[in-house]
């Protein structure tokens, strides 16, 4: 007795629950519904504003609906007439403040909005243990008043007050516009939350217990199942000790402000929860690479790479092809040079590459190739997007859909920013030269038959060394036909070394170009996903932690 033993809530744990409130609704944007945004907004506001009053006090608020004898409550509680009581409804317009002991209470009143004030002094009769210093009572306006400026004003109030007391009388205590419209939403704050059954002296002693059962049980069904009840009569004074040993309680605890806060973040916590998923999917690897193929089939890579396989075989002929017949192939179009991807490798940005480079010669993607990108981002999308609320799942959507012109850009200038070049092969030269000198020998052999041809026919050939002989076959013949034969049969070796050559140089080239397009899906496509899917996960995370302080 004198104490409170309810759940307590740190002035820390609050401020950081608060907190976290705040960064999951700027993290959930317009994902979150904009009237649940704003309700968090002032919660996050509320708590600041009544964490950073001065003083210990406990703000309790008599609220009920029309009839049910909270003013006569108030003066009982009060010990004094200051409440007006009357048989003309409604009779209270305006809240009006008790206020117990001497510690300053102006500003908190102030920001409570109430200009009625009246001072209890300490000596006011009271059989509690403990004492009520510190408690601020509220008389509030019918939560059902015909005048619609009162019930404003009662709603009003009751947003801001750290303790509930509902005020039923035996006629209304069902009254649905009572528990649907207000006790119901206060789910959350039992631990803040007395429901008194008032002018029990009308009632039978078994009638009592009847309409206390009944009345418990409406409070369980509205969610309060451990709510205080208690049976008062402001006129006999029953209960009314009973109540003033609760809020003396209360008081003494200090905690129904933290408490009625905390459960105001998780309402609200709770609500936006409903607006998020338990979990994100994120895109698996399958669907990333069937998007990487659609993406690289639009931007040509394949084009590309056949063309970087078709170049090395052309470059390899004109390397190590017979010298004699090598120089055919230098008038055939390279096809990289065709495609204008032909530069070397040299580090530029973005903006070099358009101003320098320009765009390459690709050919445009075909329809069959954009419809390929548009099904893989929108298998993105709905992976991305599985079981999300609708607005989450459209945020995904639209991030997986940039603007055509902008990717189509973007990929043809990773094509032309992908260098193509490689390091020339070993091979290359060493067959090179080789056939150099297969050809030198021809020439000699060819040279060398000549001399002899042309000494025999200016009848000179007596003159003139037999040639040396290898067998039956002359030295000039066997460098002649060495030459002509080797020659060639080299450069049919190397043009089918040249095919396995292209197939590696493309392979290659194509990791290249399939990295370059990863980075562009990365920044066009999976990034804008990704960082939707962590505004989700630190949406849900926040309201997670300020819904469960």
């Amino acid at each position: 007795m004198g104490t409170a033993h309810g759940a307590v809530v740190s002035p820390d744990a609050l401020t950081a629950a608060a907190e976290s409130l705040e960064a999951g609704v700027r993290a959930g944007g317009t994902q979150l519904p904009p009237a649940g945004r704003e309700r968090a907004l002032e919660i996050v506001e509320k708590v600041d504003r009544r964490t950073s009053l001065v003083g210990g006090h406990t703000v309790a608020a008599l609220a009920g609906a029309t009839g049910s004898g909270k003013s006569s409550l108030f003066n009982a509680l009060v010990g004094a007439d200051v409440a007006t009581v009357g048989v003309r409804r409604p009779t209270t317009s305006t809240p009006t403040a008790a206020v117990w002991g001497d510690e300053p209470s102006g500003e908190l009143l102030d920001w409570l909005g109430v200009g009625a004030r009246h001072h209890v002094d300490e000596a006011t009769p009271g059989e509690q243990v403990g004492t009520l210093e510190g408690l601020v009572l509220l008389d509030l306006p019918d939560v059902d008043s015909r005048e619609v400026a009162n019930r404003v004003e009662a709603e009003r109030v009751l947003e801001l007050v750290d303790l509930f007391v509902w005020v039923v009388d035996p006629q209304k205590y069902a009254d649905s516009r009572v528990h649907d419209d207000h006790v119901a939403l206060l789910s959350a704050h039992e631990a803040v939350t007395m429901a008194l059954l008032n002018q029990i002296d009308r009632l039978r002693p078994d009638d009592v217990d009847t309409c206390v059962t009944d009345l418990r049980r409406l409070m369980e069904r509205d969610g309060l199942p451990h709510a205080t009840v208690i049976a008062t009569s402001a006129r006999t004074g029953a209960g009314v000790d009973e109540l003033r040993q609760r809020l003396a309680n209360a008081v003494a605890g200090r905690t129904a402000a933290r408490a009625r806060l905390a459960g105001d973040l998780r309402t609200v916590a709770g609500a936006l929860s409903e607006h998020v998923a338990d979990g994100e999917h994120g895109v698996d690897d399958a669907t990333r690479a069937d998007l990487l193929d659609a993406l690289a089939r639009s931007a040509g890579v394949p084009i590309v790479v056949d063309a970087v396989a078709r170049d090395y075989r052309m470059e390899a002929g004109t390397r190590t092809g017979w010298p004699f017949t090598r120089w055919v192939a230098g008038l055939r179009s390279r096809p990289l040079r065709r495609l204008r991807l032909d530069g070397r490798d040299v580090r530029v940005t973005e903006s070099d590459v358009r101003s320098v480079l320009g765009r390459s010669s690709l050919p445009p993607p075909s329809p069959a190739a954009r419809a390929a990108v548009e099904l893989a981002t929108r298998r993105v999308a709905d992976r991305a997007a599985a079981e999300l609320p609708v607005p989450w799942a459209e945020a995904v959507e639209r991030a997986a859909a940039p603007p055509g012109p902008t990717l189509g850009d973007a990929l043809d200038q990773a094509v032309v920013g992908t260098s193509l070049r490689a390091r020339k092969p070993v091979w290359w030269g060493v067959v090179g030269a080789v056939q150099v000198l297969l050809a030198i020998t021809a020439v000699v052999g060819f040279l060398w038959l000549a001399a002899y041809a042309v000494a025999s026919w200016l009848q000179l050939d007596s003159l003139l060394p037999g040639p040396p002989r290898l067998g039956v076959l002359t030295l000039p013949l066997v460098l002649l036909v060495g030459g002509l034969l080797l020659g060639p049969l080299l450069a049919v070796l190397s043009a089918w070394l040249a095919r396995f050559g292209g197939r590696r140089r493309a392979a290659v080239m194509d990791a290249r170009l399939r990295a370059s397009i990863t980075t562009v899906a990365d920044i066009e496509i999976l990034g804008p996903v990704r960082r939707v899917l962590d505004r989700h996960a630190a949406t849900r995370e926040a309201l997670y932690r300020a819904g469960h302080l």
